[in-house]
């Protein structure tokens, strides 16, 4: 089947934390024998062996919008598309361009088999599926990436799109999203049909590395943001107490307080996995919405699991839906529970790779990115 995929950015600068799930998924696809083409809706449309794209529409101008933003912040046009500026820019100039790209494509393409949009502003295409399915007869999904942070109730985050504000979900054709809780919210906002598409990983991409370890303790992430205590009880306390350890974080986005802990700066893409791997304990803490909201899941745990990563987890309602808890990963709720769980697994190197080899095999049975591209394909087909 030919997919038409607008995604919210393929190029990995960005430091968009769904753009490696993209990358993965479509690679998935391909390996089932589709052939994706896709566009994105922020920065440089990236060709690689998996996929075919077409150029970005609006690309100068979402170099000017991050400008802004960054610049100016409050005094940049709204990103949820509310205000009667951004709203006039949206419908004069944004989704004009869009969907004439959209239409070109449909017209020098053939037989494209259904449009897919992955997280890209759900309001800054509005009017656009259902003039699509019209003409072109293809059905139209939408992919969120980002439930249950992207819903109206928990008002996205502080620097991201507000995609909901003055959308229609029942405009396309179908709903898939990260979580399982968050998928009852979409259904009660209007979806006509929602899948629950959790996040997986390629086990080649994140293979284990047998390197000498350089850290005790370490966690990446951009932002303390919805998860400030835990981090808090996690990593800086913890740190504190435990001196002759070695904590390390990486990423961006931290306050000035991080205990004994060591900010290594940002690691790219690349070189993820050799943190992780040279890392003896490696931590998922998991924002609050996604926390709290039943089975949401992020890449995190796949990731870490995937690479045979001793991993230690804030509580994370539904994190049994994809993992057993005590034997592949384990769970602390206060700084008193880290300190005795890091102090116990950093003198038992066999727990620490008996873990690690459980959450690898659980994902290689049930987490890998093939098998989520196969349940998109199916969703996308049925009708």
């Amino acid at each position: 089947m030919r997919l038409l995929c607008i995604c919210s950015a393929l190029d990995l600068g960005f430091r968009y934390g769904c753009t490696p799930a993209w990358w993965q998924f479509f690679k998935g696809l391909y390996e089932l024998g589709h052939d994706v083409i896709a566009v994105p809706y922020q920065g440089k449309a990236i060709e690689t062996p998996w996929w075919r794209v077409y150029a970005n529409p609006c690309e100068l101008e979402g170099k000017l919008y991050t400008f802004l933003k960054n610049r100016v912040g409050a005094m940049a046009p709204s990103a949820g598309g509310g205000s009667t500026v951004s709203r006039t820019l949206l419908e004069s100039w944004v989704q004009p361009r869009w969907e004439s790209r959209l239409n070109e494509i449909f017209e020098k393409e053939k037989h494209i088999g259904a449009v897919i949009v992955f997280t890209a502003p759900l309001n800054h295409f509005t009017g656009i599926p259902a003039r699509l399915r019209d003409r072109w007869h293809v059905p139209v999904f939408y992919f969120d990436g980002d439930v249950p942070a992207s819903l109206p109730e928990f008002g996205g985050f502080a620097s991201g799109f507000k995609i909901y504000e003055d959308a229609d979900l029942s405009e396309y054709d179908g709903f898939m999203c990260n979580s399982v809780g968050g998928a009852e919210k979409l259904l009660e906002m209007g979806a006509k049909r929602v899948e629950t598409v959790h996040w997986g990983v390629d086990p080649d991409l994140y293979a284990p590395l047998s390197l000498e370890y350089e850290r005790d303790v370490f966690f990446y992430g951009f932002g303390e943001e919805y998860r400030e205590s835990w981090m808090e009880a996690m990593l800086f306390e913890p740190s504190r107490r435990m001196p002759e350890q070695t904590f390390e974080l990486g990423g961006g986005g931290f306050g000035a307080k991080l205990g004994n802990a060591r900010a290594v700066g940002d690691v790219p893409f690349n070189i993820f996995r050799q943190y992780s791997c040279a890392s003896r304990i490696n931590l998922n803490i998991t924002r609050q919405a996604h926390a709290t909201v039943f089975a949401s899941s992020s890449m995190r745990p796949f990731e870490l699991a995937a690479m045979g990563c001793c991993i230690v987890s804030n509580p994370y309602a539904g994190l049994e839906t994809w993992f057993d808890v005590g034997t592949d990963i384990r769970i602390v709720e206060t700084a008193e529970q880290a300190v005795e769980t890091y102090t116990a697994l950093l003198a038992d190197d066999s727990a620490r790779r008996a873990m690690g080899e459980a959450a690898r095999k659980r994902v290689l049975e049930d987490h890998t990115h093939r098998q989520r591209a196969a349940q998109i394909a199916r969703f996308v087909c049925v009708q």
